[in-house]
């Protein structure tokens, strides 16, 4: 089945899109000596730059520039000008596929970096599982996964495969809390429980849908079918230990 997208066009590009302002660039594209110096290892002027910008885009925002990619002007003048040279070198770079692969296992090789791939997306996975139960949205799960695969130097995956993970690991985190939850239920309890929906208050309505079907009313009769259910409620004695350790933001999300 299908996932919904998690992220906003807004959030998407703060995630994936290439830095633009002052600032960004002279914090992630700055280039050191020994950058430049393999930069330089290239011969034509168009490589040099497309070396120099796939290094970049693979430090922040941690992606392959994808084929055909419009490069924003402000970065290309941004390196360009550390080089010594004008964007008119972009023009003709990765003209051939196969410069840009040769480019990519040259920067894996000098940097260290890695592709999203057989035992480190496993491990990915594995960390995203432990992340999910204390992370109060979406948005902000997927923001840890993209900062946590740029620290280890992970190659991004696309931002539909990181919807797709974040999204299976948030629900499997809430399978494990309800689960976590009935375990420390007796059977007594689970009994209990159980009859709510199985029986009836009037031979149609189940007890758990009447505890639901409630209104704030504002007068003597509406308060009093408020202190029914609640007495009702009580009655069932719930253990208070059952949400032991729960983040209270599960908590929150379960009571809706």
């Amino acid at each position: 089945m299908a996932h919904r997208g998690i992220f906003t066009a807004r959030q998407r590009a703060e995630l994936f899109n290439l830095p633009t302002g002052e600032a960004s660039l002279l914090q992630h594209y700055t280039l050191a000596d020994d950058d430049i110096e393999h930069v330089r290892e290239r011969r034509r002027p168009e490589n040099q730059m497309g070396f120099a910008l796939q290094l970049c885009a693979l430090r922040y925002p941690g992606r392959l520039l994808g084929a055909g990619e419009i490069i924003p002007e402000s970065v290309i003048k941004f390196i360009g000008a550390q080089l010594g040279m004008t964007g008119d070198a972009m023009l003709t770079y990765a003209a051939r596929r196969q410069t840009r692969q040769e480019h990519l296992v040259a920067l894996r090789e000098i940097y260290g970096y890695r592709m999203f791939a057989g035992r480190r997306a496993s491990r990915m996975k594995s960390w995203l599982d432990e992340q999910a139960e204390a992370a109060q949205s979406n948005e902000e799960l997927a923001r840890c996964f993209v900062e946590e695969c740029r620290r280890r130097q992970i190659i991004l995956p696309g931002p539909s495969v990181i919807e797709r993970l974040c999204a299976d690991a948030l629900v499997a985190a809430e399978r494990r809390i309800e689960a976590r939850i009935a375990a420390r239920l007796d059977s007594r309890m689970h009994a209990r429980l159980d009859s709510l929906l199985r029986e009836s208050t009037d031979g149609r309505t189940s007890w758990f849908v009447w505890l639901r079907q409630y209104e704030v009313g504002n007068n003597t009769a509406d308060a009093d079918r408020l202190l029914d259910r609640l007495e009702f409620l009580r009655a069932i004695d719930l253990p208070a230990t059952a949400l032991g350790g729960v983040p209270p933001h599960r908590i929150t999300r379960l009571r809706r």
